[in-house]
């Protein structure tokens, strides 16, 4: 192994992952963290007591408030050790990853650990048997908290509801199918050939929670047990986040594994890179597409081929996953970053978060932990490169991170996406919270989602005033939620309806 004459305390690496998954006992998730990270560190026994800090991803379910803590005591991690949560996020674990490779490359941090974990199906299967809900340790001091705090949702959306992400990717799909010219069923179909692959993954993969291999046709048709869910969506679409899995890293530097007689499982921190899109989902000037994964993609290779001395582009990435909550997610990573949606490499190691499973904001960690497990099998004289990439929110904070089997010539690098952030938010549309006097309004996303009946139940719209104000709207009454219900969305994108005075509510133009 060749290091370029680089200072081994200052090349990142990932030495080690853990995974784990629970479906049967009834577990909480600093149970799973301990059963992850402890596989992780019995891969690398010389470093447990080198560790510097312990990160854990933000839980879902909450475990009290101290689950890092809580982690480490149970681990039997030393007093010292530095213990933190992080805010919420499912770009958060590749952030953690690219900040403590940013660290190592400074010479400030040596050993560290990141985990997380969710216990949704546990935290079910109590409320079902009438149990109490497992709170963790509530005797401990909260762990400090680091990330981005802001809101995912501003004063417009919160006027509507349209805070859940089973409520507002599917507008973005709305957008999708109307630019390809595609009504509802057959953007199912499209949905179906993009998602299936994702299924064969997924089939393969010893912890994810379906591992069943789905066809397109069953993935896209609507059955008893493929109900629709929002508008274009089949439940088989849609991230599933009742499972019990946790999944864990171990970052240090070259020289800490070398100490520790590890250093032939390392596996090299290239790049990483970050943006954020415009918040709030009603400001955004086009739903269909993330500016800011075109952003952070851009500066992500423009760091990896600085770390390589020479040009890196996505050709030359040999393993990818690409977050995948909901297929309107992959479609606009996909356009961002110049992908195929049918590419010959695959578009995710695990099987995405509605086969793998999406245990809350840690999804992305079991995506590294996979992907670096790939890059260690295959090393060699042959370098290869892996990508994940994670977002938060509502396709609004991304992280993307490049992964080698060889050490980069340059050392790790993190792109700046200084510029491309403020000319990304300079594009925020102005929103309006009402108006005075009834106007039409142009679409530019909407959608409907259902009852487990197959009613529908509420019918969000983004849509333009004629002063180019964006407006949050949801329908008048339960009349125009039956009507939406009846409506091909995608045809309704870019057509006109009425918003009402007074509270953001409208109505269809022509019924």
């Amino acid at each position: 192994m060749t290091t370029h004459s680089l200072d081994p305390e200052r090349i990142p690496v990932i030495i080690a992952s853990g995974q784990a998954i629970e479906r049967e006992a009834l577990v909480n998730p600093v149970d799973l963290m301990v059963r992850a990270t402890q596989q992780a560190l019995d891969d690398v026994p010389g470093l447990r007591d080198r560790i510097d800090r312990l990160s854990v991803v933000d839980i879902m379910t909450k475990s009290g408030p101290a689950p890092a803590t809580e982690l480490a005591e149970r681990l039997g991690l030393a007093r010292e050790v530095a213990r933190e949560i992080t805010t919420v996020g499912g770009n958060t674990p590749q952030w953690l990853v690219s900040r403590a490779a940013s660290e190592i490359a400074a010479g400030t941090l040596s050993v560290t650990v990141i985990a997380g974990a969710e216990a949704i199906r546990s935290s079910r299967d109590r409320r079902n048997q009438g149990m109490t809900r497992d709170e963790g340790r509530t005797d401990l001091p909260a762990d400090p908290q680091v990330g981005d705090d802001l809101p995912g949702f501003g004063p417009a959306e919160m006027a509507v509801a349209m805070l859940a992400p089973v409520h507002v990717y599917p507008l973005f799909e709305s957008v999708l199918a109307s630019r390809a010219g595609n009504d509802a069923a057959a953007h199912r179909q499209v949905l179906g050939a993009l998602m299936a692959p994702f299924t064969t993954v997924a089939a393969k993969h010893p912890y994810a929670w379906f591992a069943q291999e789905r066809s397109a046709s069953e993935i896209a048709t609507p059955s008893q047990d493929n109900r629709i869910v929002c508008e274009p969506y089949t439940k088989r679409m849609t991230a599933f986040l009742g499972t019990d899995q946790a999944a864990s890293l171990v970052v240090c530097s070259l020289a800490a594994a070398q100490r520790a007689g590890v250093a032939d499982r390392a596996v090299f921190i290239w790049a990483g890179a970050e943006a954020v899109d415009v918040r709030f989902v009603a400001s955004r000037p086009d739903p269909g597409r993330s500016p800011a994964i075109s952003a952070a993609g851009d500066a992500l290779f423009a760091a990896a081929s600085a770390a390589a001395q020479g040009s890196i582009g996505i050709d030359d990435i040999d393993r990818m996953d690409i977050y995948s909550c909901f297929p309107s997610a992959v479609q606009m990573a996909a356009a961002a970053l110049g992908l195929a949606h049918d590419d010959a490499r695959g578009l995710t190691v695990t099987g995405g978060l509605p086969y793998f499973g999406g245990p809350g904001n840690n999804y992305t960690t079991h995506g590294i932990a996979t992907l670096t497990d790939l890059l260690r099998e295959g090393s060699g004289s042959d370098t290869r490169l892996g990508m994940a990439t994670g977002l938060g929110w509502f396709v609004t904070k991304h992280a993307l991170g490049i992964y080698g089997s060889n050490p980069p010539p340059g050392g790790f690098h993190r792109g700046d996406t200084t510029q491309a952030q403020a000319a990304i938010d300079a594009t925020a549309v102005e929103t309006a919270a009402s108006l005075d006097a009834a106007e039409s309004a142009t679409v530019v996303a909407a959608t409907v989602w259902r009852d487990n009946d197959g009613t529908p139940a509420g019918a969000p719209v983004i849509a333009r005033l004629a002063d180019g104000r964006h407006m949050a709207l949801a329908p008048a009454d339960d009349d125009e939620v039956t009507a939406m219900g009846a409506t091909d969305i995608p045809g309704l994108v870019g057509g006109t309806v009425v918003v009402q005075a007074g509270e953001p509510r409208y109505r269809l133009a022509e019924r």
